[in-house]
């Protein structure tokens, strides 16, 4: 027992292996001392671009494989006027760069799905299609349907086109919730990043990798511009590594994207040599595996990403991955009988989606709330050391963390824009709620101010903290569909509501990557002003062409005829829920498993925190916890053993230099197939529909 306590002792006082590997990833790549605003007519030029001729595409990949073509206009756009840029004799700086990376990376996430959820034009295929789903029709919600989610009239429908009068309150809602939604994602993320970036000092392991990739592309530039000049060129490994990951990608994505996206435009339904997305093996091992999901993907990007993200971190998920392997089944016993629901033959999909009525969606509250206590606790005592060093005339630790002319704003701001926004949700939403119903149910506008200035708030905290700590996020499901069932409601409207439940930590990352970058903040903001209306246009407009293409789903789209009458299936289990009757989400929301989920949140954290784990297990335990999709875990394990005890023993310290790099080209590479798939697509739909 002395030797234990000794041990303990020792581990105690000397520095964690978490802050290591974390102050390893702060400092993988350092903010420049200038910043520079990247907004400009290239901008403007590149904006456009995406719009025309990546946002269809997006659409598109979204339908056949339940993916987005983000990277792939991201890298795309940025070498396209790259180039142009060089035949012109420009140079393009790497704020403008950024600047040009972000719009198209904002776009693409706008025109395809986001947190699970249908954007913009999407969302109007999605209702379209809901409308007349067999699982509406079943389950009686069809004739509930408010007008500003869809036309009642099926005649309107048959007819395959968004552009008439009677979708003018649907497209009207999904341009109030995409401008408010952008002014929202803008301010709320800066404010997290704020928080998070300058305050808590977490890393964003996933940051570094747009930067070094805007960074190679840069160097690169510079070394072609000193080539023509007769100068001397830096020869940057940068460009080098990136152009390895690029030819990584343009292989492995001919495999996995490119031959699906082509045959399934010359054929009634693709011919997919990996499967697209994952393997399901879920009803084979539920004998064995009782209640647990298991399931692998095989694309070599995932293994890349478990890569870039910190080896414990991953560690840390698969072991909580594991732990579910052994408490699943556990829980699922007929003597225990919590996870009741599961029967044998269930696949993936819908184990996950039981397991998380049974039990996981109050356990994973229980462990939000863990996580926000701790992240609030750390925050706090962060603040009172900096009172006290102010106090005795030491530098205050938060003046040095924003650096000058990164052009940051007034925290002021922050709660005033936020507090707008939200009203403006709640009451758009109490309008909409009158007008279906011709009353006001003030529990729902309760649980709306709820949702805005309680639940939202905490939960976007919780959020980017685990982004920033583990390149992850915890989403807490139905969350949503709890209130408002134990509200009381009954109708249909509530279940359309324009409700402010967002995830910001991709825009936190953002914000890490232009500060990494040297861009100035007012780029970013410049960039959603001009952004929105491209984004409203472009994504309704490509999204009417399509849908005039043939029926949505069909044949042709092979994730949206596989997964969407599914996902309605669940969809109408839920909104039935508040039509009157019994329903199983009322005993979804169970306080014992809300405080187990407490305190094992609570005693992970603190408990391994206090032995020394490393931060990155501790939070990626957490993440593992939450019911992971296993066809991610897997490939990224696999990915940060070989990193780790491969790659990193053969390179050396420069493997953790030359990752995100990698990364960065592979999602280039992946693009470009991608691109090459979607145009071929096109040309071929646009030829086999002409009447002549």
């Amino acid at each position: 027992m002395t030797e234990l306590a000794k041990g303990i002792g020792k581990r105690l006082t000397r520095k964690r292996a978490a802050d290591r590997e974390l102050e390893e990833f702060r400092d993988l790549l350092q903010p420049p001392s200038t910043f520079v605003d990247g907004f400009s007519w290239t901008a403007l030029l590149g904006a456009l671009f995406v719009a025309l001729l990546m946002v269809p595409g997006s659409i598109y990949m979204t339908l056949i494989a339940g993916m987005s073509v983000g990277p792939a206009a991201q890298w795309v756009t940025v070498i396209l006027f790259i180039e142009v840029a060089r035949r012109a004799n420009k140079h393009l700086k790497r704020a403008e760069i950024f600047t040009l990376f972000y719009l198209a990376g904002a776009i693409m996430i706008s025109a395809s799905m986001a947190q699970g959820n249908f954007q913009g034009g999407l969302g109007a295929l999605w209702s379209q299609f809901f409308a007349q789903s067999d699982a509406a029709r079943a389950a009686g919600i069809t004739e509930h349907l408010p007008h500003w989610v869809v036309p009642a009239n099926p005649d309107v429908l048959e007819r395959r086109s968004l552009f008439m009068w009677e979708w003018a309150p649907a497209l009207g809602l999904i341009v109030f919730t995409m401008v408010i939604g952008r002014i929202d994602n803008m301010i709320l993320g800066y404010g997290l990043f704020r928080l998070t970036s300058d305050i808590e000092k977490l890393p964003f392991p996933m940051a570094p990798v747009g930067a070094q990739g805007i960074m190679a592309l840069s160097e690169e530039q510079d070394d072609a511009l000193q080539a023509r000049s007769g100068g001397a060129t830096t020869g940057s490994w940068r460009w080098r590594v990136f152009s390895i990951g690029s030819v990584v990608g343009l292989v492995f994505g001919a495999i996995y994207i490119g031959v699906p996206t082509i045959t399934g435009a010359l054929l009634d339904r693709p011919i997919t040599i990996l499967p697209l997305p994952f393997r399901d093996f879920t009803p084979q091992t539920g004998n064995a595996l009782p209640a647990t999901a298991i399931a692998i993907a095989m694309d070599l990007g995932m293994v890349i990403l478990g890569m870039v993200l910190p080896y414990w971190a991953m560690i840390g998920t698969f072991g909580g991955f594991l732990v579910t392997l052994v408490i699943n089944p556990i829980l699922a016993h007929p003597r225990i009988s919590v996870l009741r629901s599961w029967n044998p033959g269930d696949n993936m999909q819908t184990t996950f989606y039981k397991n998380q009525i049974d039990f996981y969606f109050s356990f994973a509250v229980g462990v939000g709330l863990a996580i926000a206590l701790v992240g609030l606790f750390s925050v706090g005592r962060t603040l009172l050391k900096a009172r006290a060093n102010k106090q005795s005339r030491a530098p205050s630790s938060l003046v040095p963390s924003i650096p000058q002319g990164r052009g940051d704003i007034r925290p002021i701001l922050i709660f005033v824009t936020y507090l707008i926004v939200a009203s403006l949700y709640t009451s758009v939403s109490t309008w909409l709620l009158y007008i279906a119903d011709g009353r006001v149910y003030w529990p729902v506008v309760i649980v709306m101010l709820g949702y805005a200035f309680i639940y939202t708030p905490i939960i976007s905290y919780v959020t980017v903290r685990l982004e920033g700590i583990a390149g992850e996020v915890l989403n807490i499901p139905f969350i949503r569909e709890a209130a408002f069932i134990f509200s009381g409601y009954r109708g249909m409207a509530v279940w359309f509501l324009p409700i402010p439940l967002y995830n910001y930590s991709q825009m936190a990352v953002q914000y890490r990557q232009a500060e990494l970058t040297g861009t100035k903040f007012a780029s970013v903001w410049k960039s959603e002003l001009l952004l929105t209306p491209i984004i409203v246009i472009g994504s309704l407009l490509f999204a009417h062409v399509i849908w005039r293409l043939g029926p949505i789903p069909g044949p042709q789209y092979l994730f949206a005829q596989e997964w969407w009458e599914v996902t309605a299936a669940q969809q109408s289990m839920v909104f039935s829920s508040t039509l009157g009757g019994f329903t199983e989400f009322e005993q979804a929301f169970n306080p014992t498993y809300i405080g187990a989920g407490l305190l094992v949140g609570g005693a992970l954290v603190s408990g391994l925190a206090w032995l020394g784990a490393p931060i990155f297990f501790v939070y990626g335990v957490v993440r593992g916890l939450n019911q992971t999709l296993p066809f991610v875990i897997i490939p990224q394990l696999i990915g940060a053993l070989t990193g780790r005890y491969y790659f990193r023993r053969r390179i050396g310290p420069m493997w953790r230099q030359y990752i995100p790099v990698i990364f960065a080209g592979f999602s280039c590479g992946m693009g470009l197939v991608g691109t090459l798939g979607i145009g071929l697509t096109f040309v071929a739909k646009s030829v086999f529909t002409l009447p002549f």
